[in-house]
């Protein structure tokens, strides 16, 4: 029985006459049968306006570290939003949150703090440059750090679709959308990651010109791959001998897999990290953080640092309500999402014996990405691009139709409000949908 989506297809045609697209941001036109519109959200859960609840592991790309409508951030927003939304002046939140960023953070001396992802980025990049005096930057593919000019190629998530894996080892950036100034991405430089030979051969070649190497820790949004043995340690040493800055770009791991992030997990201490998603907990909230005398160039005024909503009180008070969360107990949360992700995984693997289908499974504590792939493992971008997307697709819509809402790209989040009932709820639910996909 085909799940009930009328009110959102009407309304999704409603919103085309106004909305560009009848989206707010692309990559939601990818669900399948219909782009959802959402009535309300509490706890694991969310509900569209056609009434239909879903255990919800897409959790708005990320953010919703917390869950819906969380009570501890309710309250916080709650007596925030007494006091003013944004003022367009200092006030106590912009400290409170500041310092406690680079108590947790170990490359934190200092932090600056910007709306979203794409913007923390855009100032990482600017920090280096100016810092170095050099203009090339080296990013890898596979790997995603906003929509900016400056730093977006077509090498994006699987939702985007707009590359094949032929073109992926391409030398040259290719822009990743229409309307790219085809000069934005004459400063980058783009690697294959997880080939410490290719990196070495760049540096010994090019490290005059070089002033920052970007990288994410996992690359989370293709396949959910972790870094080789070394891999990042030889990126921190090189870039360290070469006076390069190394940019840890942990928009989506930052306090997903710890209070101190993944660098603070695998015991490295980049130059710079940016930070968003989870942070706002669903607010808009980023930041840059690192070294001081890198930092000091925002403070002497080098580096311009504009935003008119930059650390507005409503922002950081979000951000301050999720870290007290996910502080409590020494961080208890954290392995308890884990854990309860690892049963969600043994249990999918579980039922892909089962049904006889082909796939597998990349986790990093409490994210992973799913997919369909005959790939004994996937352990880089080319091998991740062979994958059964448009499968994957269908299973996404079928397990939509069981009351579960995921990722059409097959990458999942939880949250710390997900229980033991959601996840078996979820296996069950897993296995008639991989019933009626092996068909």
């Amino acid at each position: 029985m085909s799940l009930n989506v009328e009110k959102s297809k009407q309304m999704l045609l409603e919103s085309q006459k106004y909305l560009a697209g009848g989206v707010a941001s692309t990559l939601r036109a990818s669900m399948k049968p219909t782009p959802l519109f959402a009535e309300s959200g509490s706890g694991s859960r969310v509900r569209d306006v056609d009434g239909n609840e879903y255990i919800d592991y897409l959790l708005a790309y990320g953010p919703l570290i917390l869950g819906h409508a969380h009570p501890a951030m309710a309250e916080a927003m709650n007596e925030a939003t007494k006091r003013g939304f944004t003022y367009g002046l200092q006030h106590d939140g912009e400290i409170k949150l500041a310092k406690l960023l680079t108590e947790l953070l170990p490359c934190a001396d200092k932090v600056a703090l910007s709306g979203s992802g794409t913007e923390a980025v855009m100032l990482a990049l600017r920090l280096s440059r100016a810092y170095t005096g050099r203009t090339k930057v080296v990013r890898f593919h596979g790997h995603f750090h906003g929509w900016s000019d400056a730093i977006f190629t077509s090498f994006l998530s699987p939702d985007m679709k707009q590359s094949s894996a032929a073109q992926s080892f391409m030398a040259s950036a290719p822009p990743g959308t229409g309307g790219q100034s085809e000069n934005s991405l004459q400063d980058i430089i783009m690697l294959p990651w997880n080939d410490i030979e290719a990196f070495e051969a760049l540096i010994a070649k090019e490290k005059d010109s070089i002033a920052a190497v970007i990288t994410e820790p996992i690359m989370c949004n293709n396949g959910c791959i972790g870094p080789k043995a070394g891999y990042l340690e030889r990126i921190r040493e090189l870039t360290e001998q070469s006076g390069i800055v190394m940019i840890m770009d942990e928009v989506i791991t930052g306090f997903r897999l710890g209070l101190g992030g993944a660098h603070g997990k695998l015991g490295l201490k980049p130059d710079l990290v940016t930070i968003g998603k989870a942070l706002g907990g669903g607010f808009a909230i980023s930041g840059v953080a690192g070294k001081a005398d890198i930092m000091a160039l925002i403070e002497n005024g080098t580096v311009g640092h504009l935003g008119t909503l930059n650390g507005n009180f409503a922002a950081t008070s979000a951000a301050l309500a999720v870290l007290r969360e996910l502080g409590k107990d020494n961080g208890s949360s954290f392995p308890r999402m884990e854990q309860l992700f690892n049963r969600l995984v043994a249990g999918l693997r579980e039922l892909l014996n089962k049904h006889g289908i082909q796939g597998l499974i990349n986790q990093a504590g409490p994210v992973f990405h799913f997919m369909f792939t005959e790939e004994k493992q996937v352990e880089d971008f080319d091998t991740f691009n062979k994958r059964d997307a448009a499968k994957y697709s269908r299973f996404a819509e079928l397990m939509l139709e069981e009351g579960v809402l995921v990722r059409p790209s097959g990458l999942w989040y939880i949250s710390t409000v997900h229980n033991e009932e959601d996840i078996e709820t979820t296996i069950q639910a897993a296995d008639r949908a991989l019933a009626k996909l092996a068909l």
